[in-house]
């Protein structure tokens, strides 16, 4: 059965962030340590690391250090020693796609597999889970019943799901179109977004089916409305996208989580929270006033047709109003609702009459009267383009929002009961936390009763209450007893009682132990891999052939795929949400059977790429090749596989 904790595991760019993410109910954060995460923009050193793990470990959170790029044979020493560096600072479990790193000498630390180690079959999690992993995270792309069918077959690792933010089209891991076209690799933590641009898309005919438009580029990924669904599919641990991200997008996208998933457990037998704690929010989280591309639930419930920001990969904003008058230094706008407030700061957008989005900074933003506001720009009008009376406005930055969010804007409190009493000897004091940790204090005095018992024993109530500095809140305070108590020995006992209460609860967190691989190694689901296997060492090479994989083809960044290759495989499908899709003709009069799923072009500058369609398993394959200008900087990059024979797991050396 699935473990009965839910985990909202939240992502963190650095450590001041992990900390807000955790104060703002995170249950889980992943971060990227000094190197080898697939940010190699969102490093952190170890002392930040340390003391995010610190904060997070008071709450019983858990941090995960995302270890998960492909690796050369002569990085894997360096990768050994940033796991062990983790283990020692009380990091919680690594996310790991490189299975050369299996073959080291790893500390006793949990292993979770990355999203780039590309989850899809039944056959492969459960593979996983008995090479020891301990949490897995699925592609985006099943659906509800493919993880129920995930679920019945993996009973002992917990299964991880993305619900919110950015969607890479292709399956994680099996995108190679960056290191194609920049020699940045996305599975070594560099990836150049090549499907953000846009594209012309020509049929076999040479025909013309979409001009300029971002047919790779998808909405982004909500699945606000599904969490129950997903719970009875399997899913414990939900996954916010965004190691990129800043402050802003992880306290408001956490604490809308965070709210529905205590909705959802309120009354709710047999699940609960993965974390310690309660939070209250200063501000009401709206996922839709970070960026975002639109909203998709993508496959959980099917193929749909409206999965794609094809019109632009930027962030339009929410409405606002729309001009009413354009001016040579300005223009006025009036807004949509009557309490709408403009800051000087703010950011416009609209669409131009080619369908692009425009927009630019308000310099002042002045109110006029009721809903009209008089705007002027940071910029020239006259480059403002298509702005004219009538176009409709909207907002990507609202400065109020931000300075919001830029403040203290969470709380996050530990219940906890008091009882005081009074005994022969003097005083004591007892604290129990909402997880049963227990901690008790006493203070020897002479005991004389209260001159006024009823203002001693409120006066005592409200000492003792006094949490607000700490990481508790009070749920219940029992006093027994009416002797008289001085101030500050009420205080003094309830400092004293609440640091003994965080001792125990430091004392009793264990660390979870690391899955053990089924022995002797079970087969990997297949015995012969491709460059799609991402196998970049040796070590891993002979990962695989221990689990009695015949034939390790090297990783596509060591250059031996130089040839078409496919450069992306992915479920969306531009034929699809094109309706050019065989499948949507069925049935309709004096189309079907005219429309077939004959390959497909994007052109872009230079550079061809051809769509095949396989409706079978309903996939698309983005095929080309490499750059004749990547293959030439290459022999700068130290990027050759070294293929080794299979051997026995050991250190590297």
């Amino acid at each position: 059965m699935p473990r009965p904790e839910l985990e909202l595991l939240a992502p963190a760019r650095d450590a001041d962030i992990g900390i807000e993410a955790v104060n703002h109910g995170a249950d889980a954060v992943y971060i990227g340590g000094p190197s080898f995460g697939a940010r190699d923009k969102a490093g952190n050193e170890l002392p930040d690391l340390e003391r995010l793990v610190k904060h997070a470990h008071r709450y019983r959170a858990r941090i995960f250090l995302t270890l998960n790029t492909i690796l050369r044979d002569d990085e894997l020493e360096a990768a050994r020693r940033l796991a062990w560096d983790a283990w020692n600072l009380g990091i919680d479990a690594l996310i790991v796609q490189d299975m050369g790193l299996l073959e080291l000498d790893l500390p006793p630390i949990q292993l979770h597999a990355s999203t780039q180690t590309d989850i899809r079959t039944p056959e492969k999690a459960r593979f996983l889970q008995d090479a020891g992993f301990s949490q897995m995270v699925l592609a985006r792309e099943l659906t509800l019943a493919q993880i129920q069918a995930v679920a019945a077959q993996v009973g002992e690792a917990t299964l991880e799901f993305f619900i919110h933010g950015a969607l890479c089209v292709a399956y994680s891991g099996q995108c190679f179109i960056s290191h194609a076209h920049t020699g940045r690799s996305a599975n070594r933590g560099n990836c150049s977004q090549e499907c953000r641009l846009p594209y012309t898309v020509t049929d076999a005919q040479g025909r013309i089916v979409a001009h300029e438009k971002h047919v790779l580029s998808l909405k982004d990924n909500d699945q606000s409305a599904n969490l129950a669904a997903l719970v009875e599919a399997g899913v414990r641990s939900f996954k916010i996208e965004g190691r990129y991200k800043d402050l802003g997008y992880v306290k408001n996208v956490t604490a809308h989580y965070r709210q529905l998933f205590d909705a959802l457990l309120e009354g709710r037998r047999g699940l609960r929270r993965a974390s310690s704690g309660r939070c209250r929010f200063h501000f009401a989280p709206d996922p839709a006033r970070n960026f975002n591309r639109g909203a998709t639930d993508y496959f959980v419930n099917g193929r749909l047709e409206d999965i794609g920001a094809f019109d632009t990969p930027k962030h339009a904003g929410l409405p606002l109003g729309h001009v009413t008058q354009v001016g040579r230094a300005h223009f006025e706008l009036e807004t949509e609702a009557q309490d709408a407030v403009l800051n000087n700061g703010d950011a416009l957008t609209w669409v131009d009459l080619q369908g692009e989005l425009q927009g630019v900074p308000v310099n002042v933003a002045t109110r006029l009267a009721g809903r009209t506001w008089r705007v002027e720009p940071n910029a020239e009008m006259a480059a403002l383009k298509d702005l004219r009376r009538g176009t409709a406005i909207s907002r990507n930055r609202d400065m109020a929002w931000e300075r919001l969010l830029a403040r203290p804007s969470a709380e996050r409190r530990i219940g906890v009961d008091l009882y005081w009493r009074a005994v022969e000897a003097g005083f004591v004091l007892e604290a129990v936390d909402e997880d049963g940790h227990h901690a008790a204090v006493a203070a020897a005095r002479a005991l004389e009763p209260a001159r006024d018992p009823v203002r001693a024993r409120s006066a005592l109530h409200d000492a003792l209450g006094k949490l607000g500095t700490t990481i508790f809140e009070a749920r219940a305070i029992t006093i027994a007893g009416d002797a008289f108590v001085p101030a500050s020995l009420a205080n003094g006992l309830r400092r004293d009682v609440i640091a003994a209460l965080e001792a125990a609860r430091a004392g009793a967190l264990a660390r979870l132990p690391r899955a053990r691989p089924v022995e002797p190694p079970l087969p990997y689901p297949e015995d012969t891999l491709s460059y799609l296997a991402n196998v970049h060492n040796g070590r891993a090479a002979a990962f695989y052939a221990r689990h009695g994989v015949k034939v390790v083809a090297a990783a596509y960044e060591s250059h031996e795929e130089l040839g078409e290759v496919s450069l992306m495989i992915t479920r969306h499908c531009v034929r699809y949400s094109l309706s050019l899709c065989p499948k949507q003709a069925k049935g309709v009069v004096g189309v079907q059977g005219t429309v077939r799923a004959e390959p497909l072009t994007l052109v872009s500058g230079g550079d061809r790429l051809t769509l095949r369609f396989d409706c079978k398993p309903c996939e698309m394959h983005v095929v080309g090749r490499m750059r004749k200008s990547v293959l030439k900087d290459a022999a700068a990059v130290p990027m050759q596989f070294y293929r080794t024979r299979p051997a026995k797991r050991a250190a590297a050396s």
